[in-house]
């Protein structure tokens, strides 16, 4: 089972876009959405508000500042 380049969501076989660049580099897609924004809009799913790539970022970024903080 592979995840979504953009927006870290997991798809089930036989679901979404598989995108393959002349370089070898490949992406999965779960929508339209993520595809678009990622490859028309040049945009990063941890930048955007409603990926769940987004989410986990900023976690992590709040956890961080609580630790500088505690220091």
């Amino acid at each position: 089972m592979a995840n979504c380049s953009f927006c870290t969501e997991s798809l089930l076989k036989g679901t979404g876009y598989l995108f393959a660049k002349k370089d070898g580099t490949v992406f999965y897609f779960c929508s339209s959405k993520c595809r678009k924004n990622q490859l028309v809009l040049k945009r990063e799913g941890r930048k955007q508000k409603w990926t769940k790539a987004s989410r986990t970022f900023k976690e992590r970024e709040m956890k961080k500042e609580v630790k500088a903080k505690a220091s």
